[in-house]
């Protein structure tokens, strides 16, 4: 925004770029895009908007750089101008939103941009290396089908990133940027270890008869809910799952494993009308025609040992919704839930600014047990 905060109009005779048409940015000047904006006149105490666009063309380096010009005005100021760019590997649909791959290895030698829907077909595996970073557009999804496979595995401070492609401003920590991953029916042996999954919708989803093993891992900034289990096996092990609209849900039972684990629910950016943690052996699914109809099948395990189950949620942060005439099994062991028998603030460092570490009073520090 371009102010005249003078008390008499201003005429500036021309508006354009240091770098002339070689300049790898474009202006447009209050509605003007031509090459050199001319007699762009300002009331005064009024002011202009300069929209600036930066066209930087993908090259084999492999490591970030940054474009450089100026906006020059005819009075002899100059604003600089600096854009950050890095070449990336781009996944996009090829059908219809729909790009279907066979197995593959994603390596951390560029980003991958995501753009649609990327399903991994059947018997396929897709392998991500230590360090990747994969971002999705907006609507976008990753999709492991029936009997393929996701191991993303990194390792110790070479984390595997999936996020948002937007990063500037408040949406490096936005939710509901992108869609979620899928792992639909006998979907089996996907690993998840040293990832950070962030800034999406519903974060991992498993459908029935599906398993997922996921560990030292953080999930947060999901307008959804960042774990759901429908009839799937799930194992996790030292997660950080935060900033959710909830944590997890066991829908349709199942059976889910958690050891180490902190779900920590301070939702701020709509109400919470619902648990964090949400453990049923039945759901709601919709006919062709509409019509409702309940599933059930028996929660077989549901264990939380040495957890924290956490949050806003004053009445308590577990849901429990049983049918009749199925099994449903849970456990909290070793573990602080808000609403449950250890019901006392785990006293974190500081939750609204994503420390969760705990302070040297916490009820938890030392409540765990080794297995």
């Amino acid at each position: 925004t371009v102010y005249n905060r003078s008390s008499d109009n201003v005429c500036l005779s021309s508006v354009t770029l240091a770098g002339g048409r070689s300049s790898r940015f474009r202006l447009n000047v209050d509605g003007d895009t031509s090459m050199v904006a001319r007699d762009v006149e300002i009331l005064a105490g009024d002011s202009i908007f300069i929209f600036v666009q930066a066209n930087i063309n993908p090259t084999d380096n492999q490591s970030p750089f940054l474009v450089e010009d100026a906006i020059v005005f005819s009075n002899g100021q100059r604003l600089p101008l600096t854009a950050y760019g890095r070449n990336a590997i781009y996944h996009k649909a090829t059908e219809g939103n729909v790009l279907r791959i066979n197995s593959e290895t994603w390596s951390d030698s560029l980003p991958h941009i995501v753009v649609g829907i990327v399903i991994v077909q059947e018997n396929q595996t897709l392998k991500i290396d230590p360090g990747a970073e994969v971002y999705f557009a907006n609507d976008a999804a990753l999709i492991i089908d029936s009997a393929a496979r996701l191991l993303a595995q990194g390792l110790p401070g070479d984390t595997i990133r999936f996020t948002s492609l937007r990063h500037d401003g408040y949406y490096s920590y936005l939710p509901g940027q992108w869609s979620l991953i899928w792992f639909y029916s006998f979907s089996e042996g996907n690993r998840m270890d040293y990832t950070i999954v962030e800034n999406g919708i519903g974060g991992l989803r498993c459908y029935p008869l599906s398993s997922l093993n996921v560990t030292n891992s953080i999930i947060r900034n999901m307008s959804d809910c960042a774990i759901v289990g429908q009839n799937a096996t799930v194992k996790g092990t030292n997660l950080l799952v935060y900033d959710c609209l909830t944590s997890f849900m066991a829908l349709m039972g199942g059976d889910y494993d958690f050891r180490q684990c902190t779900f920590a629910d301070y939702w701020t950016y709509s109400s919470r009308d619902i648990e964090s943690v949400v453990l049923s052996n039945q759901m709601m699914v919709y006919g062709e025609d509409g019509s409702p109809q309940v599933v059930a099948s028996d929660l077989v395990r549901a264990d939380f040992i040495n957890c924290i189950l956490w949050g806003t949620y004053s009445s308590g942060e577990v849901l429990l919704s049983a049918a009749e005439g199925y099994l449903l099994a849970y456990r909290f062991v070793n573990s602080i839930v808000r609403g449950g028998d250890r019901d006392e603030d785990p006293l974190f460092t500081d939750p609204y600014h994503d420390d969760y570490t705990l302070q040297e009073d916490s009820p938890a520090a030392g409540l765990g047990y080794r297995f």
